[in-house]
């Protein structure tokens, strides 16, 4: 039988509508963040989902509510390691001030292979690497009926987080299929047999990236 994950980036918010860095701080979801959420919420809406899980910052904890409106009596929990990654002094500053320190292209994949020591006295890389590793490895094992061999039951987990920490999970997985999440957008992992496969990656169900770029989503670095 099958776990399957379903991850959802939070819905655009200020600071990511003005192209600021946003990690361990926060801001308010935008109108057009807000529409994008009861849109994404609506399309999730028959999902038949056990349980649900969130990082603890505002913007998402006020996606997964919205969410959770079409299933009233889904528990939530709220993990701290799924919040986002930190970075540190670039904290609500012009995405472009970073990039002219270590441009994305370079940031990324240092972070994901652990090497980046961290932006600005932010969270290093293997740390961040550590706690998504963890958090992810306790949310499959907490559902080794539908994920472990000879399981016996298909279960269906919600999980609400950041670009880059959902990004670095599906990473683990397919580092070849390393792509940009939108806002309020899905990604899809099956585990069956306690084996995980990508099944989706950022799929635009709110409609931020038609005619124009991704809102508020970092071009993904090509992968090598």
């Amino acid at each position: 039988m099958t776990l399957t994950l379903t991850l959802v980036r939070h819905g655009q918010t200020v600071l990511n509508a003005r192209r600021h860095l946003q990690g361990a701080c926060d801001s308010p979801l935008t109108r057009t963040g807000r529409a994008g959420v009861r849109v994404t919420a609506q399309h999730l809406a028959r999902h038949d989902f056990g349980t649900a899980y969130s990082s603890p910052q505002g913007r998402a904890v006020l996606t997964a509510m919205e969410i959770l409106r079409h299933h009233p009596d889904l528990p939530i929990t709220v993990d701290t390691d799924l919040r986002e990654l930190s970075f540190g002094s670039f904290e609500r500053r012009p995405e472009h001030e970073l990039d002219a320190v270590v441009p994305w292209s370079v940031l990324v994949p240092a972070v994901l292979a652990g090497t980046h020591p961290g932006v600005g006295g932010g969270e290093p890389g293997a740390e961040f690497m550590a706690r998504v590793r963890g958090v992810f490895g306790r949310i499959v094992a907490a559902h080794g009926d539908a994920s472990g061999p000879g399981a016996a039951h298909d279960r269906n987990v919600l999980v609400v987080g950041h670009g880059l920490t959902l990004g670095a999970y599906l990473a683990t997985i397919d580092p070849s299929g390393l792509a940009a999440l939108p806002n309020a957008s899905v990604s899809t992992v099956e585990v069956t047999d306690g084996v995980a496969r990508v099944v989706a990656v950022g799929v635009d169900v709110a409609g931020h990236v038609i005619g124009q770029s991704p809102v508020a989503a970092r071009p993904a670095p090509v992968s090598a």
